[in-house]
């Protein structure tokens, strides 16, 4: 066999090979598909559920004092790796305080949590807008509050984009930071940055610059994915570990959070929440120029999570924000015995 002949035979050898590698990079990047809640075979349908205009199905569960006969009417929207169950502020406001005040909130599955439909065309503005037709089909009124949680809570800032006058007053507790908001500066983002453990900052990197690797980077075993995704303790501070034994004691649903798969949850939260956006919160103009209602945030100085010192620098650029510091506390600091208390008075001006 002649020299010309090996270097053939090896050439399409190689060709097979590389053509091989390619095919098991698609399969690989390739995510399921959702399992949707009530397809044949999809989880069943166990919660109240609406018709949005697109055709989706977004799950809710109701709060404190019948709807009809509240004074204050709330939307609560949780946070990542979460359901309409984990409504924190609904679940732990003192009974006394929803009876006195006439306290009325609806918790939601977000888009592809729990028995909400996926929303492949989720953008930054879609959420909001499902949260106006939610509060519309439930009829709370020409305005209602909006409470979000962690990365829920960095959709209040959509809110206050693209719904501020259905809004009655706005809280976020601990609201998620996209590192790529314009407006920050840049020794200050990589200061916050740098506070993140490597995984993390691999993990929100990929959902930024490479979307499409997203599903790939947070299901591969080669290198460590979000310690977020994996429920690690080591992002917890002392405070946190403090609450978690009564957070994980009455968390007995967590297998509904991701029964429709991950990708269209998880996955997406972070394609969208460190992806790039139409707009920086920074660039937000006051909803209540009549002081007709305000803008709460909370955040607590030690959390690992959320760097405190990126909500520090957008309070300051927003004047009109409440900004509320917590000295000693961690991110799992609404769980805290009279927090929702606190949070919902202050809310609502009583």
């Amino acid at each position: 066999m002649d020299c010309l002949t090996c270097a053939g035979i090896c050439t399409k050898i190689l060709l097979v090979l590389f053509a091989g590698i390619l095919a098991w990079a698609y399969q690989a990047i390739q995510p399921p598909i959702p399992k949707t809640c009530g397809a044949p075979d999809g989880p069943p349908v166990t919660a109240s559920r609406i018709k949005l205009k697109d055709g989706r199905y977004l799950a809710y569960k109701e709060h404190g004092v019948p709807r009809d006969a509240a004074k204050y009417k709330i939307v609560y929207v949780h946070g990542f790796d979460s359901c309409r169950h984990d409504a924190v502020v609904a679940n732990t406001l003192s009974p006394e305080i929803v009876e006195a005040l006439g306290v009325y909130i609806v918790s939601f599955d977000r888009p592809g949590y729990g028995e909400s439909d996926p929303n492949p065309k989720r953008t930054v503005q879609s959420l909001p807008l499902d949260i106006e037709e939610l509060a519309d089909q439930l009829g709370l009124g020409s305005k209602f509050y909006v409470i979000g949680f962690s990365m829920g809570g960095q959709i209040i800032w959509s809110c206050l984009k693209y719904i501020p006058h259905r809004l009655a007053g706005a809280a976020l507790l601990a609201p998620v930071v996209n590192y790529w908001w314009p407006g920050f500066p840049t020794n200050l983002v990589t200061e916050a940055y740098q506070q993140q453990l490597p995984q993390d900052q691999w993990a929100v990197r990929v959902s930024h610059y490479a979307p499409w690797l997203t599903y790939w980077w947070n299901t591969q075993k080669w290198f460590p994915s979000s310690s977020v995704v994996a429920h690690s303790t080591d992002i917890l501070n002392s405070e946190d570990k403090k609450l978690l034994p009564e957070i994980v004691s009455t968390r007995n649903y967590t297998a509904v959070v991701r029964q429709q798969g991950e990708y269209e949850s998880l996955h997406r939260d972070m394609m969208i929440g460190f992806g790039t956006w139409e707009f920086s919160p920074m660039d937000l103009d006051n909803p209540f120029p009549n002081n007709e209602g305000s803008v709460h945030m909370w955040h607590g100085d030690e959390d690992k999570i959320v760097p405190v010192i990126l909500q520090r620098y957008i309070a300051q650029q927003l004047p009109w924000i409440h900004y509320h510091e917590l000295p000693g506390a961690g991110h799992m600091f609404p769980h805290a015995p009279g927090m929702s208390d606190n949070i919902v008075k202050v809310l609502v001006g009583e």
